[in-house]
């Protein structure tokens, strides 16, 4: 049953979803009260962490001696989840006494690395998941007239879920064999900004516990290839997408040692203008900072002109080039964009390096040769 409750992104109404925690849940419930009614069920009523009631719809429920078994479709609206339409499992068995015992099976992760929601070695099915579904068990127990005298025993499984993991964060966190059962509001809201921070602070987590020397982050897959080929740094980086202040601000609470940089041209410049969510909706300026800059090192009105033209970075450094004046404008960018980095991390100390796919390294702050050393010396020590 498609949830109808949307929110507002830019010009768009998108419908939102519900969380793997929520589907887990909801089959768990489902397959008690089929377990002690002997009836098919084929919906049920759970209320979210935030009071929200869903009415989900049960899929390919069986039941037999002393078991059952139940899903629920992930949902997940209009947000671009991979998991949406996956198929979440429960299957239940009664104890004889008062005890929720959740366990992952099949397509569902485990916990191969510290830092996480749950401990290693544990299923991936987070904190409030685990509370929603035992929750979700003790009011089905409690309808079947069973409260305080049982318990059960839930394994949630997902058809698929190792396969479907490959494309989630899932490998670089250190969650192995499938997907995560997810959420802390039971809802998903398409594009949620909070959703793309939180997976960020996750696998920062997830390095710090690994070790606490400099952290190599980068907005994307294109840095994270560049700083490993091309400066031979040791990865994963942590992938910040456009969220450079946050991934900074968590580097800072979890205490680093310290901070690389590592990003395109388009991206960092903004940061030369005190630009810290590097998206294009929030803030661009990129054409601006760099007509800036060019006219300080002394570019003419015609060359200024130019930039401001400019649709892309490369096309600037090309007319940078051409001017004389790339070299100046260059090294004034970074040393702008490493002053705002500094601020930002306060005592932390933070590096960056900025390249262009066609040129190679443009710029570096002063300090980023040693902190790439130290981070270089750091991997050939780990055993």
């Amino acid at each position: 049953m498609a949830l109808e409750r949307y929110v507002i992104s830019g010009a768009k109404e998108l419908r939102c979803g519900f969380t793997t925690g929520a589907c887990a849940a909801a089959a768990a419930k489902a397959a008690i009260a089929m377990l002690l009614s002997g009836k098919a069920v084929e919906q049920v009523a759970i209320t979210t962490p935030n009071d929200i009631r869903l009415l989900l719809e049960v899929e390919d429920a069986s039941y037999g001696d002393g078991f059952a078994r139940c899903a629920v479709r992930k949902d997940a609206g209009d947000d671009a989840d991979v998991t949406d339409g996956a198929l979440i499992y429960a299957s239940v068995r009664l104890m004889d006494k008062p005890e929720i015992v959740i366990e992952g099976g099949a397509g569902v992760g485990r916990v191969i690395c510290a830092g996480l929601d749950q401990p290693v070695g544990a299923a991936a099915i987070n904190r409030v998941p685990r509370l929603m579904i035992a929750r979700c068990a003790r009011e089905a127990l409690a309808d079947g007239g069973r409260s305080g005298r049982a318990g059960a025993y839930i394994e949630i499984t997902v058809p698929d879920g190792e396969a479907i993991a490959q494309r989630t964060f899932n490998p670089r966190l250190g969650i192995v064999g499938g997907i995560s059962i997810l959420g802390t509001t039971g809802i998903v809201e398409p594009m949620s900004t909070a959703a793309l921070i939180d997976t960020i602070r996750v696998e920062m987590k997830v390095r710090r516990g690994q070790h606490a020397g400099p952290l190599l982050v980068t907005p994307g897959n294109y840095g994270e290839t560049f700083a490993g080929q091309a400066l031979h740094l040791p990865g994963p980086a942590v992938l910040c997408s456009n969220y450079i202040g946050e991934a900074v601000d968590c580097a800072v609470r979890l205490g680093f040692e310290g901070l690389l940089l590592v990003g395109h041209i388009g991206k960092l410049v903004k940061l030369a203008g005190g630009i810290f969510d590097t998206h294009s909706h929030t803030a661009d300026a990129r054409m601006e900072i760099l007509t800036a800059h060019a006219a300080l090192a002394g570019a003419s009105r015609s060359v200024c002109t130019n930039l401001m033209r400019c649709v892309t970075t490369d096309a600037a450094v090309d007319l940078l080039e051409e001017a004389g004046v790339f070299d100046a404008v260059i090294k004034s960018v970074t040393a702008q964009a490493g002053i705002h980095l500094s601020r930002r991390a306060g005592t932390l100390p933070a590096e960056l390096v900025i390249f262009s796919n066609a040129r190679g390294v443009l710029g570096m702050t002063d300090g980023a040769h040693s902190m790439m050393e130290r981070m270089r010396w750091n991997m050939e020590e780990q055993p």
